[in-house]
């Protein structure tokens, strides 16, 4: 098997692919989220990736290689130290390492860009479709890339639980709210009102990022993918998202394994 761990600022997200050597990969067998907690030890992640890939549905199976996509550099030595422990053979995902992969950069700096980003870049490219993949994280992402494989550049936004985070810091009387579809749009109490405005104002700017690349973009029969932990909740209500692929950066990182070893 083939175990992705995409270690993001907030969440930390990992899948288990069948090796898949003709370029068939689907969906992760299983998958599992962590707190990114950056006091964590590599012996102490260790323990639960080895509880996690124990699981019974797994059937025995042994993961034999990772892929690792990080945007949080301090955590890179304690994920290889994970998979050292745990006897699998490790590659990260970085602009580094991309002219052995089936994409081209092209941006002003192409070793700015999160590997998190390329491995979205991979999971679509081989659909053949332009593309603005929309990730919901810490940072809402919107990546341009074209059908050939070309990351064009995008945007980064705030995402919905920092802009939550903020409010509630800045206004000692507002309090935080989970981000979830409210009944209604006009709230009858500070809590309702709350949840209305957070929850709207990420939908309305996912909406309308999205028509501003596509009008300066104008690419051909464009494909709009939402990813992301929040993904579920708030792309639904997007009148601009086509479909909504929760393990997006986990197949990027699969494929990625293709050329990696």
């Amino acid at each position: 098997m083939i175990l992705t761990i995409d270690v993001g600022n907030t969440e930390t997200v990992l899948g288990v692919f069948p090796a898949a050597p003709t370029g068939k990969e689907g969906e992760p067998l299983l998958s599992w989220r962590l707190a990114t907690d950056r006091g964590r030890t590599a012996d102490e992640l260790a323990l639960l990736v080895r509880g996690f890939l124990a699981d019974s549905r797994l059937a025995g199976k042994r993961a034999e290689r990772a892929v690792i996509a990080s945007v949080v550099p301090v955590l890179d030595r304690v994920w290889g130290g994970v998979c050292a422990t745990l006897s699998i053979d490790t590659r990260f995902l970085t602009a580094e390492a991309s002219g052995r992969l089936p994409l081209t950069i092209d941006v002003d700096d192409p070793f700015e860009v999160g590997a998190d980003r390329l491995a979205n870049t991979l999971a679509i490219a081989d659909r053949g479709r332009n593309a603005v993949v929309v990730d919901l994280g810490t940072a809402t992402t919107f990546d341009c890339i074209a059908a050939n494989g070309v990351f064009l550049g995008g945007v980064i936004a705030p995402g919905p639980l920092a802009g939550m985070e903020r409010l509630a810091q800045a206004a000692s009387r507002l309090m935080q709210v989970d981000v979830a579809p409210p009944a209604s749009v006009v709230g009858r109490n500070t809590i309702a009102c709350l949840r209305s405005g957070v929850f709207f104002s990420v939908v309305d700017a996912i909406d309308g990022i999205v028509r501003r690349i596509l009008a300066e973009w104008q690419p051909e029969s464009p494909l709009i993918v939402g990813t992301g932990g929040l993904v579920g909740h708030i792309a639904p209500h997007c009148e601009t998202i086509d479909a909504i692929e929760p393990h997006l950066t986990l197949r990027g990182l699969a494929i990625a394994a293709r050329h990696l070893f």
